[in-house]
């Protein structure tokens, strides 16, 4: 599996006729680098994942996975490129974990039947991964929200993507199955870009951050440099305290009206 940089230039999208979601917006991640949006809802956060995972196209601007845009690849090499895991899950797909893993490796298929043996390989290989072996043969259903969560995104990663998307990973999930996941994707490979509402775990886990502000950019960088108390002021509307915390050098935040 290989990460792509990922480049976004002047990005921008909205409705006809009314004020844009999100305003013109540039970056670049280098390859393997793992980004977190950050803001308040209404931010821009959602509608920028969705022009990353080419669900919208933009109004303005370019995305380019290693200089190459996205909207000049085929859907099949899009499928292999981008990979993402969404907030909006159904409850149960009627398969076995390991049936909706292997969905993953749909757009590598020839459209005459089930998995070859490179798939199954692959797909084996992310199941042991992801710790998943003993729960193949379970419903999706069935699971807790961790295990649901880590079964959602092993299909992601038997696409072998180059550029993972993942909105609110850890949404709905305990504490316990919140650091579960968030360090599971720290270490998986591809580009990472994700949304987190947790300040606090943005600045321990992503290298670098996005904090968005009613659809602009309020700043890009180390979590040093955007989690400061004057943006998290004007992007969130709290007040903030920040501790550096020795040895590990990782931003710690309180937060009060």
């Amino acid at each position: 599996m290989t990460a792509a940089t990922l480049s976004v230039e002047s990005l921008s999208w909205g409705l006809p006729r009314t004020e844009p979601l999100l305003q013109p917006t540039s970056f670049e991640l280098a390859a393997g680098q793992m980004l977190a949006i950050v803001g308040a809802n209404g931010a821009g956060k959602s509608t920028l994942l969705r022009l990353l995972y080419r669900f919208l196209r933009p109004n303005t601007g370019r995305i380019s996975l290693d200089g190459q845009d996205i909207w000049a690849m085929g859907a099949r090499q899009t499928a292999r490129s981008i990979a993402a895991v969404l907030q909006e899950q159904q409850s149960d797909f009627s398969l076995t974990v390991r049936e909706i893993i292997a969905l993953g490796r749909t757009p590598y298929s020839s459209g005459f039947g089930g998995q070859n043996k490179a798939d199954n390989q692959i797909i084996d290989a992310v199941i042991e991964r992801l710790k998943l072996t003993a729960l193949t043969g379970r419903m999706l259903g069935t699971l807790s929200g961790g295990e649901r969560q880590r079964t959602m995104i092993a299909r992601a990663l038997v696409q072998e993507p180059q550029l993972l998307i993942l909105d609110e990973p850890t949404n709905h999930l305990d504490i316990r199955h919140q650091l579960e996941v968030l360090r599971l994707i720290r270490g998986l490979g591809p580009t990472i870009v994700t949304s987190l509402h947790d300040l606090n775990m943005a600045a321990e886990y992503a290298d670098t951050l996005l904090m968005l502000a009613g659809g602009h950019t309020m700043a890009y960088g180390p979590a040093n440099k955007v989690l400061t108390a004057p943006l998290i002021k004007q992007g969130f509307g709290v007040q903030a305290e920040i501790q550096s915390l020795h040895p590990s050098g990782h931003t710690r935040l309180t937060f009060h009206l």
